[in-house]
Protein backbone atom coordinates (compact mmCIF):
# COMPACT_ATOMS: atom_id res chain seq x y z
CA UNK A 1 0.00 0.00 0.00
CA UNK A 2 2.82 2.31 0.81
CA UNK A 3 4.43 1.27 -2.33
CA UNK A 4 1.85 2.31 -4.14
CA UNK A 5 1.44 5.93 -2.02
CA UNK A 6 4.71 6.62 -3.57
CA UNK A 7 4.14 5.99 -6.99
CA UNK A 8 0.81 8.08 -6.70
CA UNK A 9 2.61 10.84 -5.09
CA UNK A 10 5.69 10.93 -8.05
CA UNK A 11 2.89 10.61 -10.81
CA UNK A 12 1.29 13.93 -9.00
CA UNK A 13 4.86 15.70 -8.41
CA UNK A 14 5.61 14.50 -11.95
CA UNK A 15 2.68 16.30 -13.84
CA UNK A 16 2.51 19.22 -11.55
CA UNK A 17 6.37 20.01 -12.67
CA UNK A 18 5.28 19.90 -16.19
CA UNK A 19 1.90 21.03 -16.01
CA UNK A 20 3.99 24.29 -14.42
CA UNK A 21 6.87 24.50 -17.05
CA UNK A 22 4.22 24.34 -19.82
CA UNK A 23 2.52 26.93 -18.15
CA UNK A 24 5.49 29.01 -17.69
CA UNK A 25 6.46 28.48 -21.41
CA UNK A 26 3.19 29.67 -22.54
CA UNK A 27 3.13 32.52 -20.55
CA UNK A 28 6.60 33.70 -21.85
CA UNK A 29 6.59 32.20 -25.46
CA UNK A 30 3.56 30.87 -26.36
CA UNK A 31 0.13 32.61 -26.70
CA UNK A 32 -0.56 33.40 -23.06
CA UNK A 33 -4.17 31.08 -22.66
CA UNK A 34 -3.77 31.37 -19.55
CA UNK A 35 -3.34 35.20 -18.91
CA UNK A 36 -6.43 35.30 -21.44
CA UNK A 37 -8.17 32.49 -19.01
CA UNK A 38 -7.62 34.49 -15.91
CA UNK A 39 -8.77 37.78 -17.42
CA UNK A 40 -11.64 36.28 -19.01
CA UNK A 41 -12.16 34.44 -14.91
CA UNK A 42 -11.53 38.32 -13.33
CA UNK A 43 -14.25 39.56 -15.75
CA UNK A 44 -16.78 37.10 -14.67
CA UNK A 45 -15.88 37.67 -10.90
CA UNK A 46 -15.87 41.86 -11.05
CA UNK A 47 -19.09 42.48 -9.50
CA UNK A 48 -18.48 40.10 -7.20
CA UNK A 49 -14.86 41.97 -5.97
CA UNK A 50 -16.95 45.59 -6.32
CA UNK A 51 -19.19 44.23 -3.72
CA UNK A 52 -16.77 42.54 -1.52
CA UNK A 53 -14.53 46.08 -1.32
CA UNK A 54 -18.15 47.72 -0.78
CA UNK A 55 -18.91 45.50 2.37
CA UNK A 56 -15.39 46.07 3.70
CA UNK A 57 -15.69 50.18 4.02
CA UNK A 58 -18.73 49.97 5.17
CA UNK A 59 -18.44 47.23 7.79
CA UNK A 60 -17.02 49.77 10.61
CA UNK A 61 -20.40 51.44 10.04
CA UNK A 62 -22.28 48.22 10.58
CA UNK A 63 -20.41 47.81 13.71
CA UNK A 64 -21.24 51.38 14.70
CA UNK A 65 -24.61 50.86 14.49
CA UNK A 66 -25.43 47.70 16.25
CA UNK A 67 -22.90 49.00 19.09
CA UNK A 68 -24.46 51.98 19.37
CA UNK A 69 -28.05 51.93 18.75
CA UNK A 70 -29.14 48.26 19.46
CA UNK A 71 -26.19 46.82 22.18
CA UNK A 72 -29.37 45.80 24.46
CA UNK A 73 -30.51 43.36 21.93
CA UNK A 74 -26.94 42.29 21.16
CA UNK A 75 -26.65 40.89 24.55
CA UNK A 76 -30.18 39.43 25.08
CA UNK A 77 -28.85 37.42 21.73
CA UNK A 78 -25.52 36.35 23.05
CA UNK A 79 -27.09 35.40 26.47
CA UNK A 80 -28.68 32.50 24.60
CA UNK A 81 -25.77 31.63 22.29
CA UNK A 82 -26.15 33.43 19.45
CA UNK A 83 -23.31 35.97 18.42
CA UNK A 84 -26.06 38.28 16.69
CA UNK A 85 -29.38 39.11 16.16
CA UNK A 86 -31.00 38.83 12.82
CA UNK A 87 -32.93 41.64 12.73
CA UNK A 88 -30.60 44.10 14.67
CA UNK A 89 -28.25 43.00 11.59
CA UNK A 90 -30.91 43.76 9.09
CA UNK A 91 -31.71 47.15 10.59
CA UNK A 92 -27.85 48.28 10.66
CA UNK A 93 -27.27 47.34 6.85
CA UNK A 94 -30.61 49.41 6.50
CA UNK A 95 -29.31 52.37 7.79
CA UNK A 96 -26.23 52.29 6.97
CA UNK A 97 -27.57 52.02 2.92
CA UNK A 98 -29.73 55.08 4.09
CA UNK A 99 -26.54 57.35 5.01
CA UNK A 100 -25.27 55.89 2.05
CA UNK A 101 -28.44 57.25 0.16
CA UNK A 102 -28.63 60.56 1.41
CA UNK A 103 -24.91 60.90 1.28
CA UNK A 104 -25.71 60.40 -2.63
CA UNK A 105 -28.62 62.38 -2.76
CA UNK A 106 -26.62 65.34 -1.93
CA UNK A 107 -23.97 65.23 -3.51
CA UNK A 108 -26.35 64.72 -6.71
CA UNK A 109 -28.72 67.73 -6.06
CA UNK A 110 -25.91 70.19 -4.74
CA UNK A 111 -22.32 69.77 -5.98
CA UNK A 112 -22.92 67.68 -9.24
CA UNK A 113 -25.12 70.87 -10.56
CA UNK A 114 -23.10 73.22 -9.52
CA UNK A 115 -19.63 71.26 -10.88
CA UNK A 116 -21.80 71.51 -14.28
CA UNK A 117 -22.41 75.13 -14.10
CA UNK A 118 -18.52 75.14 -13.88
CA UNK A 119 -17.88 72.92 -16.46
CA UNK A 120 -20.42 74.89 -18.73
CA UNK A 121 -18.48 77.96 -17.77
CA UNK A 122 -15.32 77.38 -18.34
CA UNK A 123 -16.29 75.52 -22.32
CA UNK A 124 -18.28 78.98 -22.87
CA UNK A 125 -14.84 81.04 -21.57
CA UNK A 126 -12.43 78.39 -23.35
CA UNK A 127 -12.02 80.93 -26.18
CA UNK A 128 -11.24 83.89 -24.17
CA UNK A 129 -8.69 81.82 -22.25
CA UNK A 130 -7.11 80.97 -25.42
CA UNK A 131 -6.55 84.28 -26.30
CA UNK A 132 -5.06 85.44 -22.70
CA UNK A 133 -2.61 82.26 -23.29
CA UNK A 134 -1.53 83.42 -26.44
CA UNK A 135 -1.33 87.02 -25.46
CA UNK A 136 0.84 85.98 -22.93
CA UNK A 137 3.07 83.85 -25.43
CA UNK A 138 3.17 86.46 -27.86
CA UNK A 139 4.52 89.23 -25.10
CA UNK A 140 6.57 86.23 -23.90
CA UNK A 141 8.48 86.09 -27.48
CA UNK A 142 8.49 90.20 -28.21
CA UNK A 143 10.12 90.64 -25.32
CA UNK A 144 12.55 88.17 -25.35
CA UNK A 145 14.30 88.10 -29.40
CA UNK A 146 16.37 84.61 -28.12
CA UNK A 147 13.65 82.43 -27.14
CA UNK A 148 11.61 83.67 -30.40
CA UNK A 149 14.59 82.21 -32.57
CA UNK A 150 14.72 79.52 -30.38
CA UNK A 151 11.02 78.38 -30.60
CA UNK A 152 11.15 78.99 -34.79
CA UNK A 153 13.85 76.99 -34.63
CA UNK A 154 12.11 73.95 -33.32
CA UNK A 155 9.15 74.92 -35.36
CA UNK A 156 10.76 74.56 -37.98
CA UNK A 157 12.68 71.22 -37.11
CA UNK A 158 9.34 69.27 -35.83
CA UNK A 159 6.94 70.90 -38.33
CA UNK A 160 7.27 67.84 -40.97
CA UNK A 161 7.64 65.36 -38.27
CA UNK A 162 4.27 66.83 -36.72
CA UNK A 163 2.50 67.01 -40.59
CA UNK A 164 3.39 62.99 -41.29
CA UNK A 165 2.17 62.16 -37.41
CA UNK A 166 -1.31 63.79 -38.50
CA UNK A 167 -1.42 62.11 -42.16
CA UNK A 168 -0.01 59.00 -40.92
CA UNK A 169 -1.04 58.46 -37.74
CA UNK A 170 -4.15 60.66 -36.91
CA UNK A 171 -5.99 59.87 -39.97
CA UNK A 172 -5.56 55.45 -39.71
CA UNK A 173 -6.68 55.51 -36.01
CA UNK A 174 -9.92 57.96 -36.47
CA UNK A 175 -11.87 54.59 -37.09
CA UNK A 176 -10.22 52.83 -33.39
CA UNK A 177 -10.96 55.75 -31.85
CA UNK A 178 -15.22 55.83 -33.48
CA UNK A 179 -14.57 52.13 -32.05
CA UNK A 180 -13.28 52.96 -28.84
CA UNK A 181 -15.44 55.77 -27.94
CA UNK A 182 -18.89 53.32 -28.98
CA UNK A 183 -17.20 50.70 -27.04
CA UNK A 184 -16.70 53.16 -23.83
CA UNK A 185 -20.88 53.56 -24.09
CA UNK A 186 -21.05 49.69 -23.72
CA UNK A 187 -18.23 49.70 -21.03
CA UNK A 188 -20.04 52.56 -18.58
CA UNK A 189 -23.44 50.27 -19.35
CA UNK A 190 -21.37 47.25 -18.23
CA UNK A 191 -19.64 49.28 -15.02
CA UNK A 192 -22.94 50.11 -14.16
CA UNK A 193 -24.24 46.97 -14.28
CA UNK A 194 -21.17 45.10 -12.20
CA UNK A 195 -21.44 47.85 -9.90
CA UNK A 196 -25.65 47.02 -9.10
CA UNK A 197 -24.71 43.78 -8.50
CA UNK A 198 -22.07 44.05 -6.43
CA UNK A 199 -24.03 46.51 -4.07
CA UNK A 200 -27.02 43.11 -3.69
CA UNK A 201 -23.46 41.35 -2.82
CA UNK A 202 -22.05 44.00 -0.89
CA UNK A 203 -25.87 43.67 0.99
CA UNK A 204 -25.06 39.69 1.53
CA UNK A 205 -21.78 39.97 2.68
CA UNK A 206 -22.39 42.59 5.24
CA UNK A 207 -25.73 40.64 6.89
CA UNK A 208 -23.27 37.29 6.91
CA UNK A 209 -19.90 38.92 7.41
CA UNK A 210 -19.36 36.75 10.60
CA UNK A 211 -20.45 33.53 8.79
CA UNK A 212 -18.08 34.42 6.23
CA UNK A 213 -15.48 34.85 8.37
CA UNK A 214 -15.85 31.83 10.37
CA UNK A 215 -15.78 30.28 6.68
CA UNK A 216 -12.33 31.28 6.20
CA UNK A 217 -11.05 30.51 9.05
CA UNK A 218 -12.08 27.02 8.82
CA UNK A 219 -10.57 27.00 4.88
CA UNK A 220 -6.89 28.01 7.07
CA UNK A 221 -7.58 25.63 9.77
CA UNK A 222 -8.04 22.55 6.78
CA UNK A 223 -4.55 23.99 4.90
CA UNK A 224 -2.14 24.84 7.66
CA UNK A 225 -1.04 22.58 10.68
CA UNK A 226 -2.58 23.59 14.18
CA UNK A 227 0.96 25.59 14.85
CA UNK A 228 1.31 27.17 11.44
CA UNK A 229 -2.43 28.70 12.06
CA UNK A 230 -2.10 31.32 15.03
CA UNK A 231 0.40 32.88 12.14
CA UNK A 232 -1.38 32.95 9.60
CA UNK A 233 -4.23 34.75 11.23
CA UNK A 234 -1.84 37.15 12.93
CA UNK A 235 -0.61 37.99 9.32
CA UNK A 236 -4.13 38.41 8.25
CA UNK A 237 -4.64 40.58 10.87
CA UNK A 238 -2.45 42.68 10.58
CA UNK A 239 -3.09 43.22 6.42
CA UNK A 240 -6.23 43.82 7.51
CA UNK A 241 -5.26 46.41 9.99
CA UNK A 242 -3.07 48.53 7.34
CA UNK A 243 -5.96 47.98 4.58
CA UNK A 244 -8.56 49.01 7.15
CA UNK A 245 -6.80 51.89 8.27
CA UNK A 246 -5.43 53.67 5.51
CA UNK A 247 -7.93 53.00 2.67
CA UNK A 248 -10.90 54.20 4.74
CA UNK A 249 -9.04 56.24 6.52
CA UNK A 250 -7.91 57.99 3.53
CA UNK A 251 -11.14 58.24 1.75
CA UNK A 252 -12.60 59.79 4.78
CA UNK A 253 -9.46 62.53 4.73
CA UNK A 254 -9.70 63.04 1.05
CA UNK A 255 -14.14 63.87 1.93
CA UNK A 256 -13.08 65.96 4.58
CA UNK A 257 -10.22 67.83 2.86
CA UNK A 258 -12.95 68.10 -0.54
CA UNK A 259 -15.57 69.64 1.80
CA UNK A 260 -12.85 72.40 3.75
CA UNK A 261 -11.73 73.36 0.47
CA UNK A 262 -15.49 74.02 -1.14
CA UNK A 263 -16.46 76.39 1.87
CA UNK A 264 -13.29 78.12 2.08
CA UNK A 265 -13.10 78.50 -2.09
CA UNK A 266 -16.92 79.87 -1.88
CA UNK A 267 -15.95 82.14 1.37
CA UNK A 268 -13.34 83.52 -0.56
CA UNK A 269 -14.84 84.03 -4.09
CA UNK A 270 -12.80 81.22 -6.20
CA UNK A 271 -13.87 80.64 -9.52
CA UNK A 272 -14.87 77.62 -10.42
CA UNK A 273 -15.21 76.43 -6.84
CA UNK A 274 -16.98 72.89 -7.05
CA UNK A 275 -14.54 72.26 -10.06
CA UNK A 276 -11.68 72.96 -7.87
CA UNK A 277 -12.79 71.67 -4.93
CA UNK A 278 -13.45 68.09 -7.07
CA UNK A 279 -10.01 68.04 -7.92
CA UNK A 280 -8.01 68.74 -4.44
CA UNK A 281 -10.59 66.46 -2.76
CA UNK A 282 -10.25 63.50 -5.26
CA UNK A 283 -6.52 64.02 -6.01
CA UNK A 284 -5.82 63.74 -2.35
CA UNK A 285 -6.91 60.26 -1.96
CA UNK A 286 -2.74 60.03 -3.50
CA UNK A 287 -0.57 59.88 -1.50
CA UNK A 288 2.38 62.88 -1.09
CA UNK A 289 1.74 63.61 -4.68
CA UNK A 290 -1.79 63.94 -4.63
CA UNK A 291 -1.74 67.28 -3.20
CA UNK A 292 0.18 68.70 -5.43
CA UNK A 293 -1.81 67.21 -8.39
CA UNK A 294 -4.62 68.49 -7.60
CA UNK A 295 -3.22 72.04 -6.56
CA UNK A 296 -1.53 72.55 -9.98
CA UNK A 297 -4.30 72.37 -12.54
CA UNK A 298 -6.52 74.29 -10.24
CA UNK A 299 -4.10 77.39 -9.56
CA UNK A 300 -3.90 77.44 -13.73
CA UNK A 301 -7.12 77.37 -14.01
CA UNK A 302 -7.98 80.81 -11.81
CA UNK A 303 -4.71 82.19 -13.41
CA UNK A 304 -6.71 82.22 -16.41
CA UNK A 305 -9.46 84.32 -14.19
CA UNK A 306 -7.21 86.69 -11.98
CA UNK A 307 -3.80 86.16 -11.03
CA UNK A 308 -4.28 87.59 -7.88
CA UNK A 309 -7.28 84.98 -7.08
CA UNK A 310 -4.64 82.26 -8.36
CA UNK A 311 -2.15 83.71 -5.56
CA UNK A 312 -4.60 84.01 -2.64
CA UNK A 313 -5.72 80.11 -3.84
CA UNK A 314 -1.86 78.91 -3.14
CA UNK A 315 -1.83 80.03 -0.23
CA UNK A 316 -4.97 79.02 0.98
CA UNK A 317 -4.48 75.52 -0.85
CA UNK A 318 -0.97 75.05 1.40
CA UNK A 319 -2.69 76.10 4.58
CA UNK A 320 -5.30 73.36 3.81
CA UNK A 321 -2.71 70.85 3.19
CA UNK A 322 -0.93 71.94 6.42
CA UNK A 323 -4.15 71.28 8.53
CA UNK A 324 -4.40 67.77 6.60
CA UNK A 325 -0.70 66.81 7.65
CA UNK A 326 -0.64 68.16 10.84
CA UNK A 327 -4.01 67.85 12.20
CA UNK A 328 -6.71 65.69 10.15
CA UNK A 329 -4.24 63.11 8.60
CA UNK A 330 -2.74 62.18 11.72
CA UNK A 331 -5.99 61.74 13.86
CA UNK A 332 -7.36 59.79 11.31
CA UNK A 333 -4.81 57.72 9.61
CA UNK A 334 -2.20 57.79 12.96
CA UNK A 335 1.10 55.71 11.79
CA UNK A 336 -1.06 52.86 10.22
CA UNK A 337 1.27 51.95 7.54
CA UNK A 338 4.51 52.23 9.23
CA UNK A 339 6.06 53.58 6.46
CA UNK A 340 9.02 56.29 6.14
CA UNK A 341 8.32 58.94 3.58
CA UNK A 342 11.06 57.80 1.15
CA UNK A 343 9.14 53.81 1.64
CA UNK A 344 5.86 55.85 0.54
CA UNK A 345 7.20 57.74 -2.66
CA UNK A 346 8.84 54.27 -3.58
CA UNK A 347 5.61 52.51 -3.30
CA UNK A 348 3.72 55.04 -5.02
CA UNK A 349 6.23 55.39 -7.92
CA UNK A 350 5.98 51.46 -8.09
CA UNK A 351 2.41 51.08 -7.89
CA UNK A 352 1.42 54.02 -10.69
CA UNK A 353 4.06 52.55 -13.08
CA UNK A 354 2.45 49.14 -12.94
CA UNK A 355 -1.26 49.81 -12.25
CA UNK A 356 -2.01 53.51 -12.94
CA UNK A 357 -4.24 56.00 -10.75
CA UNK A 358 -5.32 52.79 -8.40
CA UNK A 359 -2.11 51.71 -8.21
CA UNK A 360 -0.36 54.90 -6.74
CA UNK A 361 -3.31 54.29 -3.81
CA UNK A 362 -3.38 50.86 -2.66
CA UNK A 363 0.86 50.77 -3.37
CA UNK A 364 1.20 52.52 0.25
CA UNK A 365 -0.70 49.96 2.12
CA UNK A 366 0.57 46.88 0.01
CA UNK A 367 4.26 48.15 0.79
CA UNK A 368 3.39 48.64 4.31
CA UNK A 369 2.37 44.61 4.27
CA UNK A 370 5.47 43.62 2.43
CA UNK A 371 7.28 45.93 4.76
CA UNK A 372 6.19 44.43 8.07
CA UNK A 373 6.30 41.26 6.58
CA UNK A 374 9.95 41.27 6.07
CA UNK A 375 10.51 43.35 9.19
CA UNK A 376 8.91 40.24 11.18
CA UNK A 377 10.92 37.81 9.57
CA UNK A 378 14.53 40.24 10.62
CA UNK A 379 13.02 40.04 14.30
CA UNK A 380 12.52 36.16 14.28
CA UNK A 381 15.83 35.62 12.81
CA UNK A 382 17.61 38.12 14.91
CA UNK A 383 16.13 36.28 18.00
CA UNK A 384 16.63 33.11 17.29
CA UNK A 385 20.86 34.57 17.28
CA UNK A 386 20.09 36.35 20.71
CA UNK A 387 20.78 39.69 18.63
CA UNK A 388 19.32 42.94 19.27
CA UNK A 389 15.87 43.98 17.23
CA UNK A 390 16.20 47.52 17.18
CA UNK A 391 17.47 48.84 13.92
CA UNK A 392 19.78 51.68 17.01
CA UNK A 393 21.76 49.20 18.14
CA UNK A 394 23.10 48.47 15.16
CA UNK A 395 24.39 52.06 14.25
CA UNK A 396 27.98 52.09 15.45
CA UNK A 397 30.90 51.88 13.26
CA UNK A 398 31.40 48.31 13.00
CA UNK A 399 34.57 47.49 10.51
CA UNK A 400 36.79 50.31 12.55
CA UNK A 401 36.29 48.80 15.84
CA UNK A 402 37.42 45.45 14.38
CA UNK A 403 34.44 43.13 16.66
CA UNK A 404 33.14 39.99 15.97
CA UNK A 405 29.40 38.83 15.66
CA UNK A 406 29.94 36.53 18.90
CA UNK A 407 30.43 40.12 20.97
CA UNK A 408 26.69 40.92 19.59
CA UNK A 409 25.57 44.11 18.44
CA UNK A 410 25.57 45.84 21.58
CA UNK A 411 28.94 46.21 21.81
CA UNK A 412 29.34 47.69 18.36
Amino acid sequence: MKHENGHIALGITVFCTAAAILLFYDTLFGEKAMLAIGGQFLSAVQPILYGAFIAYLLAPMVNFFETQFFSGFLQRAREKGRRNSAGVRALSVLLTWLVIGVLFYLLASVLLPELYRSVLQFVSNAETYYYTISGWITHLLETNPPVADWVSRQMDVYFDDINNWLTRGVLPQLQTVMTTVSGGLVSLVNFLKNMLVGVIVSVYLLATKEHCAAQARRIVYSLFSQENVRWVLRGVRKIDSIFSGFVRGKLLDSIIIGILCFAGCSILGFPYTPLVSVFVGVTNIIPFFGPFLGAIPSIFLILLVSPMKALYFLIFVLALQQLDGNVIGPKILGDKTGLSSLWVIVAILVGGSFFGVVGMFFGVPVCACLYSAANFFLDVRLRKKGLPQETNAYTANYPQEKKTASQGPENL
